[in-house]
């Protein structure tokens, strides 16, 4: 068995382990046209996956008044609630989790979800107890501050250095750059990974089998 390179792996949630962009990407849309707002492309919807739901939701939906925002979130969480038993784990994750808790990594998940969305999520794929800790966009700051991360270092006594989050999109590598964490990304999940090289991921993985595979020979 190799040395152990770091001691807590964060993971982003939608679009990394779980296989929701489509899903997101279409609620998003569907929230904005019921409250009359011009409807993001796939691309722009996209692109605010893993921000908080407010930020993304504005982000998204400029010209929506920011006191339309509560209504414009509602919207979303109705389409989502429709749409969740439709979404599982992408294949693969189950078996490259349990390698990394055999070799006695903290796991942990950083997220843009709600705690109440990422419990019901864990629950749904009955993951409850397999991550050490977790964070979410509504209980600290949302990404890309690194304050997920940094509240997650201090929870298990865990250095930067030593420290590896793993996501699908530039505001996941970019909350690691500024943690100092080293980062992992894959091209799989809700961005392109042309934008990926200037926030100096460790390895770009294109398919869960890949990072399974750099875990087990890097992590």
């Amino acid at each position: 068995m190799r040395p152990r390179q770091f001691d807590l792996i964060a993971f982003d949630w939608d679009g990394t382990l779980f296989d929701s962009t489509a899903i997101i990407v279409r609620c998003i849309q569907a929230a904005v046209r019921d409250v009359g707002g011009t409807v993001p492309t796939n691309e722009a919807a996209s692109y605010v996956i893993g921000l908080g739901l407010m930020q993304a939701l504005a982000h998204a939906a400029p010209d929506v008044p920011a006191d339309q925002y509560p209504v414009l979130g509602e919207r979303y969480r109705h389409h989502y609630l429709a749409h969740q038993n439709d979404i599982s784990l992408f294949d693969g994750v189950l078996p490259m989790l349990s390698g990394l808790k055999s070799r006695h990594h903290w796991l942990a998940v950083a997220t843009g979800k709600s705690r109440r969305g990422l419990d019901e999520a864990l629950h749904a794929v009955e993951l409850q107890g397999l991550f050490d800790g977790s964070r979410t966009a509504d209980e600290t700051a949302g990404k890309p501050s690194p304050l997920m991360l940094q509240e997650l270092m201090r929870e298990f006594g865990v250095d930067p250095r030593r420290t590896l989050m793993i996501g699908d999109t530039t505001h996941d590598l970019q909350m690691a750059l500024n943690a100092g964490c080293v980062s992992v990304g894959v091209s799989y999940g809700a961005h392109e990974p042309g934008g990926f090289a200037a926030l100096a991921p460790r390895f770009v993985a294109h398919s869960v089998r890949e990072l399974h595979e750099w875990l087990d020979q890097h992590a």
